[in-house]
């Protein structure tokens, strides 16, 4: 493992700042991006520091969360990169919501586990919903895209975040490939260039966000259309365009997985909304 890149001290002041004297503990550090959870004696917040390629991502979702409702931002320039500093968001993701269903704990734990995962599934809906209604596309969830607060669901990493009307992002390429909608693959793979994402792509994401946090996999069976584990992120988005992919064949949750496998099935004109979505989960 490589050594983690040092916080810009220009970052450091704008936490200490909301926080007193922080105390930094490493998060990540992969693709030019460098997270650190500050904590201080009045308030706790994250510090994003995006170098090489990542400064220009960093800078758009610094841009788009000081646009968001609910969200507060302080950014900079410094060594060459861009930083952000924004409010740490406590709770677990949403994967971590479902730890008990992938374990298949015992029948007591499992059946808690599952009324706190549901809770959480259509938290999470209404989150996106939300976004969705202010105009803005995600274009990026995924299993740990979304805290859960004593508030509620609450998205994170914006950096490929769209709002409709606007001039679309010349280099977004769908998100984690494994979730990327066929209709968004094949428009990424065919072109014409630049890609406008869609509320019904979100969908699709968040439908298998939900999937792989039941799981614990990605929702397509690659193997079944001879796509390898070591299949690129082009190679896959290719076999993905086609549409041909099956479904992954486990099941811990089969009611709960109907309603995903449904709009995981479907085209972008039959997909139901992130809110609909969540009301379909609620009483599956």
């Amino acid at each position: 493992m490589g050594r983690f890149t040092a916080c810009p001290q220009e970052a450091l002041k704008a936490a200490e700042y909301l926080c007193g004297p922080v105390e930094l503990k490493e998060i990540t550090d992969r693709r030019g991006s460098a997270v650190w959870k500050a904590t201080g004696a009045t308030a706790t917040v994250s510090v994003k520091f995006g170098y090489g390629e990542g400064a220009e991502t960093t800078a758009r979702e610094a841009a788009v969360l000081d646009q968001l409702p609910r969200y507060t931002v302080t950014a900079g320039r410094a060594a060459g990169g861009v930083w952000c500093v924004t409010p740490w968001l406590n709770g677990p993701s949403t994967f971590q919501l479902f730890q008990s269903i992938r374990d298949g704990s015992d029948r007591c734990t499992h059946v808690l586990g599952r009324g706190q995962a549901l809770v959480g599934a259509v938290e999470l809906c209404r989150a996106v919903a939300d976004l969705h209604i202010a105009g803005w596309i995600h274009g990026d969830l995924q299993p740990s895209h979304g805290i859960h607060t004593l508030s509620g669901a609450r998205l994170i990493d914006f950096a490929w975040t769209w709002h409709e009307g606007e001039a679309p992002w010349p280099k977004f390429y769908g998100g984690i490939t494994h979730l990327v909608a066929p209709e968004l693959a094949a428009w990424i793979t065919h072109g014409p260039q630049p890609v406008k994402p869609a509320a019904s792509a979100d969908v699709y994401a968040l439908a298998g966000t939900l999937w792989t946090c039941t799981t614990g996999r990605w929702p397509l069976d690659y193997a079944a259309v001879g796509v390898r584990p070591d299949a690129g992120p082009v190679a896959r988005r290719t076999a993905i365009a086609t549409g041909t992919i099956p479904l992954d064949s486990a099941t811990p949750w089969p009611t709960l997985q109907n309603v995903l496998r449904a709009v995981l099935l479907s085209g972008p004109d039959d997909r139901p909304t992130a809110a609909e979505l969540g009301i379909a989960l609620a009483e599956a």
